[in-house]
């Protein structure tokens, strides 16, 4: 029969087995996670540049602001406001905010400011869960603002540049082909499996428990 001691420490030792493991199975996990939301993130801006006009969305929350209030696009870029809350909104031009030949843009289609204020509520409100989408084909700066909540501050402003908001240069994401990006990713988890694997073993060697002395052995014959 072990001596209390002796039992004491392997279970202390088997304890300790068990939690790391348990750190080093949830370390292989998370690195694994980390590599396919990296491949995902790519696959996502990739989508976003395919096809002509990319589409924006703004979202007019309840705390009373566009999200975000400034934004860069391109000629024929398309702008979507959403309203992701319960409180109705408006989505209306600043008339002497846009460029001289651009068109007048206001949820309801009004066609300038004085009539989309005059108009409000009974037409241009963007209710919870609605939305309203404008195409922008003259470069310049927009002003607009949303009519009940313009006092509270609820203005925002948009720009339309050739070429759009230019990505910083060495993010390449769309270049980076599929095959690439899915190499990379099991090259990423095995690489991290790997080094886990070794690590675990160097450090503890495979051998959880202390071994007995010649003295303890002796004593339970």
């Amino acid at each position: 029969m072990e001596s209390p001691t002796n039992e004491s420490r392997r279970r202390a030792s088997a304890t300790a087995s068990g939690t790391t493991r348990r750190a080093f199975l949830r370390g292989v996990t998370g690195g694994a996670a980390a590599a396919a939301t990296v491949a995902g993130s790519a696959g996502s801006a990739a989508a976003q540049e395919d096809g002509g006009g990319t589409t924006h969305t703004v979202d007019m929350t309840d705390g009373l602001v566009f999200d975000p209030d400034e934004l860069t696009i391109a000629p024929g870029d398309t702008v979507r406001w959403v309203n992701v809350g319960t409180v109705g909104h408006s989505v209306t031009a600043y008339e002497d905010e846009i460029p001289e030949d651009a068109e007048f843009f206001a949820s309801g289609d009004f066609d300038g400011e004085s009539a989309a204020r005059g108009g409000y509520p009974q037409r241009g409100d963007v209710a919870g869960g609605e939305e309203y989408s404008h195409t922008f084909e003259v470069e310049g700066d927009y002003g607009y603002f949303c009519i009940p909540h313009e006092s509270v501050g609820m203005i925002a402003e948009l720009s339309v540049v050739a070429g759009g908001a230019q990505p910083e240069p060495a993010v390449d994401l769309p270049s980076v082909p599929d095959s690439a990006r899915s190499l990379a990713v099991a090259t990423t988890t095995a690489f991290v499996s790997v080094v886990a694997l070794a690590y675990f073993f160097l450090k503890y060697g495979g051998d959880y428990g202390e071994q007995e002395t010649g003295e303890e052995s002796q004593s339970r014959r």
